[in-house]
């Protein structure tokens, strides 16, 4: 095993192992256990983990331990769970298959799949305001970037803009790529700041790490359109063909794969491109080769 695949490994056993103990509950708390077992159960249904990877790569890049930053890695998670969980209910995109299980509103019932969201939406905020590893300072400048990735600006704002151009018929690459920035590339660019924050990065390494996340973003997402027509059911763990039912306009339905697929390839190398001021780290570079060449 490389190198890369063992730091790649070790990250992820970390962040399983954050996830578990922070939605831990006591005997006080067994009337809520439903629901409790609801957020888990989308928290270990799997995934890449790459929020939480890209805040412990960012923070190890500038010599900070990866450590310090256990609880906002695992509050990012959350919070994508928490996306994840409310865009499949029926109101949403109606998927009843998330990462090959059965969706949590399959699973526990639409309104305990809705609570189980709501709660992974707030539960963030609580365990990095008493996380005992980072200073007050650190925190609040955390919080504050998280909140504003994820509401009106950032996540649910991208999400309000996906589902409006479900009726639209005029779609074009500027409006998905500002959609594509709010709705992935904010959560994805938030993670790489927060690891420099807890890295102590001044405001350059900041914005460096946050304009590299958004081009990363933009990049997953487009290969997430190429997947959604060249992959399968079992390989992606949910439903493929979705977009072109959902009528959604995407970077293949303009342009077809093969350009998309390029599209992907030049962002990527922007991507790339802005690591220099993190010494080219070779796990960064890596994972964001890997992400352009994955096939789930």
């Amino acid at each position: 095993m490389n190198s890369f695949k063992e730091k790649l490994s070790e990250y992820i056993s970390f962040t399983e192992t954050n996830l578990k103990a922070y939605n831990s509950h006591s005997p006080e708390m067994m009337a809520q256990k439903n629901l409790i077992d609801a957020m888990y159960y989308s928290l270990e249904a799997g995934g890449k983990r790459i929020r939480p990877v890209l805040v412990y790569a960012f923070c190890n890049a500038l010599g900070g331990d990866y450590k310090n930053a256990a609880a906002p890695a695992a509050a990012i998670e959350m919070i994508h769970t928490f996306s994840l969980i409310h865009d499949d209910l029926p109101a949403m995109d109606n998927d009843d298959y998330r990462r090959g299980k059965p969706s949590c509103h399959k699973a526990f019932g639409e309104a305990m799949a809705i609570l189980a969201g709501d709660a992974l939406s707030v539960l963030p905020f609580e365990i990095i305001a008493d996380d005992d590893r980072l200073d007050a300072g650190r925190k609040l400048n955390i919080i504050s970037c998280l909140a504003k990735a994820v509401g009106r600006e950032g996540m649910i704002g991208g999400q309000v803009i996906d589902m409006e151009n479900e009726t639209k018929t005029d779609v074009d690459e500027a409006n998905l790529r500002n959609m594509y920035r709010h709705k992935t590339g904010q959560l994805i660019a938030v993670s790489c700041m927060i690891g420099c924050i807890c890295a102590g990065a001044d405001g350059d390494r900041i914005k460096a790490a946050a304009d590299y996340g958004f081009r990363l973003g933009l990049a997953f997402q487009i290969i997430d359109d190429i997947l959604d027509v060249t992959s399968t059911t079992e390989e992606l763990g949910k439903p493929v063909g979705s977009d072109e039912e959902e009528n959604k306009t995407t970077f293949v339905t303009l342009y077809g794969v093969e350009r998309a697929q390029e599209i992907a390839n030049a962002v990527t190398n922007e991507a790339l491109a802005y690591l220099d001021k993190f010494g080219n780290d070779a796990f960064l570079t890596e994972l964001t080769e890997m992400l352009l060449k994955r096939k789930n």
